[in-house]
């Protein structure tokens, strides 16, 4: 057995419990996968005291009677079989002394409340809690039995995984037989340990999981070194995908100057000099002979767009397809009519979820016999029924709202396909490394001539006749106006502003003028009609939840009303902001703050007010959401699968690894080319560097 081994065959009898059943379902493969279910605490075990000895935020045992016991109905809540759950308050004297503390216990079937009467004195354990200048246990453990490590000195509380209790985990950890603690987790673990004067990482887990006692000094670098691993892991796993798809063939391609120069003309602006650079370096991929796999990121309104669609025109001139993949059916629509609008003689179709039966048919017919040149649609494009002819490029816009098997699986329906990736959420310079390390990135800074850029104001209870009265203005000037809130309807548990009711207060505000909503509960067409009446002039107030937020463009709407800011991160605020502004027109931006803001939320939303960078805008929200919170749960394959490394805790430790990579590319190439074999899933695709 090494820690290679399958996770089942730690079982006693190979014969695996339920428990290890789940374990394994949630992703636990091999035993080293399960190293990486860490405590949640280590704590050392304190002697049976008295309550005189109590430490607030410590764990304590100590011996007690019930001198009362309560419980009240939790309301609403229930348990199994629907059976009424409550909360428990208990007064309970300490045996020792004539001290008293109080005990509660939240959310409990009646049955706790029965044990806990039948109690004469008892022990408990548990971590002691400030309230209003009373110690109090929440929770806490009666006659436990104590999940102690070997030495019984610890306790080690696990998390749940997939419904299976802590306590379990802590039994399984004890079926890892004591000698394979001491063997390395791969062939190559003692290698770099000792190359870059690390510590072992089987020798870290053991102290993180208690199996050696170690002091807090220890454990700390412990927990760094693990931290390393992942990180060191993540950056393998990267590189060896980026050099596997610099090693794939893809088709060589001819650029004409004379067919640049033409499809450039297609366009009534210039392009910015970002643009044409960045251009360059898409021309360069497809005429290499290789496989494209870039990302374009850029400020909302930077013209990431009509990179894509130039890209798009090369492509088809030389006769191979596009596939254009878009968030949203609204986004969709808008790239389709922007094409159709260039007149450029080839054959462009759109294809949604909303699209009928058979218009579907005849576009998938079109696309396997080479008839469509361009398709753009949503999802619909990555279902199994649609075949190209000779796809040829795979545009992804907003890459964020997909995740990394979608975009594998439209990539995937032809031979050599180059990918074009586009978002307009600037990534911070460790998040590129961290999260798209595979790719080749270009950046558009420059936005295009022309462009009023936007004002932002926070709107108080006092400035809010004010807000309105601007508003007015802006109406009596034909101009349009956007207002997003948070939420569609009115919650029972939030106090947020709600599409429906800002509708009936903004009829009583601007009785005169047409307002309408739009938001996700609305079917496709009857989204799309909105939309459509909205670029027409003909809705002169949008309220809409952020299904707005990407690419949408409506030149003459220069007013941008956010309520609730605190509830979006700070690059969905800049995202929203980036709908007005967008002509020869000044663009305005209010965040409507209520009485209920916090003092923290307000200085975080004041970031927006102060710039319209973008970049410096995702790192403030970098820093102040974290790195799961910046782009969604979509990236699988990406900074969802951090189990203890955190981009923005531990950037520290994420430059050291990166930089012993870079180390072990230049002083010691051939063991960097066999760990990256270890990260290939096609192991016969040469990487070496």
């Amino acid at each position: 057995m090494n820690w290679n081994s399958t996770f089942l065959s730690l079982a006693p009898r190979n014969k695996p419990s339920q428990s290890m059943l789940k374990i394994e379902d949630a992703g636990v493969k091999k035993i080293q996968d399960f190293l990486w279910i860490t405590p949640l605490r280590i704590q050392e075990v304190p002697k049976l005291s008295t309550f005189d000895q109590i430490d607030v935020d410590k764990l304590f045992i100590g011996k007690a009677k019930f001198i009362h016991v309560k419980a009240v109905p939790a309301f609403g809540r229930r348990g199994k079989k629907k059976v009424q759950l409550f909360n428990i308050q208990a007064v309970a004297k300490d045996v020792f002394s004539e001290n008293y503390i109080n005990m509660k216990w939240f959310n409990s079937y009646p049955s706790l409340r029965k044990q806990l009467e039948q109690l004469e004195d008892f022990t408990f354990m548990g971590v002691a809690t400030d309230y209003k200048g009373s110690v109090q246990f929440i929770n806490p453990k009666i006659n436990p039995n104590q999940a102690y490590n070997n030495n019984e000195k610890m306790l080690i509380e696990y998390p749940t995984v997939n419904t299976v209790p802590g306590s379990q985990i802590q039994k399984i950890f004890n079926y890892i037989p004591s000698e394979l603690w001491d063997t390395n987790l791969n062939e190559w673990d003692h290698f770099i340990s000792h190359k870059l004067n690390l510590p072992s990482v089987v020798q870290s887990f053991k102290y993180v999981h208690g199996i050696e006692s170690s002091s807090s000094e220890t454990l700390q670098k412990a927990k760094e070194r693990i931290i390393y691993q992942e990180f060191q892991e993540n950056q393998l796993k990267l590189l060896a995908r980026k050099l596997k798809s610099k090693k794939l063939k893809a088709p060589k391609l001819t650029i004409l100057n004379k067919d640049f120069t033409s499809f450039e003309n297609l366009f009534s602006y210039s392009f910015t000099s970002d643009q044409l650079k960045v251009l360059e370096h898409i021309c360069s991929d497809f005429t290499s002979g290789h496989q494209m796999m870039r990302l374009i990121q850029g400020d909302v309104g930077c013209g990431k767009t009509t990179v894509a669609i130039m890209s798009m025109l090369l492509i088809v001139k030389n006769h191979f397809q596009v596939a254009f993949m878009c968030p949203t059916e609204a986004l969709a629509t808008q790239h389709f009519k922007t094409l159709e609008n260039l007149k450029t003689n080839f054959n462009i179709s759109l294809l949604l979820g909303s699209t009928k039966a058979s218009d579907k048919n005849t576009i998938y017919q079109e696309l396997e016999n080479g008839t469509i040149n361009i398709i753009i649609g949503t999802h619909s494009l990555i279902q199994d029924n649609i075949k190209f002819d000779k796809l040829g490029l795979v545009i992804i816009d907003e890459q964020h709202k997909f995740g990394v098997e979608q975009r594998q699986k439209l990539t995937l329906k032809g031979q050599g396909v180059h990918t074009l990736i586009m978002t307009a959420t600037p990534i911070p310079r460790s998040l590129q490394l961290a999260q798209y390390g595979d790719l080749d990135i270009s950046t558009i800074r420059t936005i295009p001539k022309g462009r009023k850029g936007v004002q932002t104001r926070i709107v108080t209870e006092s400035t809010y006749p004010k807000y309105l009265s601007f508003l007015k203005t802006r109406l009596e000037l034909s101009e349009q106006i956007y207002i997003v809130a948070p939420a569609i309807e009115e919650s029972e548990t939030l106090d947020i502003k709600n599409v429906n009711s800002i509708f009936e207060q903004y009829k009583k505000y601007f009785p005169m003028h047409t307002i309408d909503v739009l938001h996700g509960q609305l079917k496709s067409h009857e989204k799309q009609s909105v939309m459509d009446q909205f670029k027409q002039g003909k809705i002169e107030i949008l309220i809409s939840t952020t299904v707005i937020e990407v690419g949408i463009d409506v030149a003459n709407s220069t007013v941008m009303t956010i309520y609730n800011p605190d509830r979006f991160g700070l690059s969905s605020l800049h995202q929203l902001r980036g709908r007005v502004g967008r002509s020869e027109k000044p663009g305005f931006c209010f965040l409507i703050s209520d009485k209920s803001m916090s003092t923290e939320s307000l200085q975080r939303i004041k970031v927006i007010e102060k710039t319209s960078d973008g970049f410096e805008i995702a790192e403030a929200d970098l820093r102040n959401r974290g790195q799961g919170d910046l782009f969604g749960a979509n990236q699988s394959g990406h900074l969802s699968q951090f189990k203890i490394a955190n981009i923005v805790e531990h950037l520290s430790i994420f430059e050291k690894a990166t930089q012993d990579i870079e180390k072990l590319r230049k002083d010691s190439p051939e063991v960097l080319n066999n760990l990256l074999l270890n990260y290939l899933e096609d192991t016969k695709v040469s990487t070496t560097i």
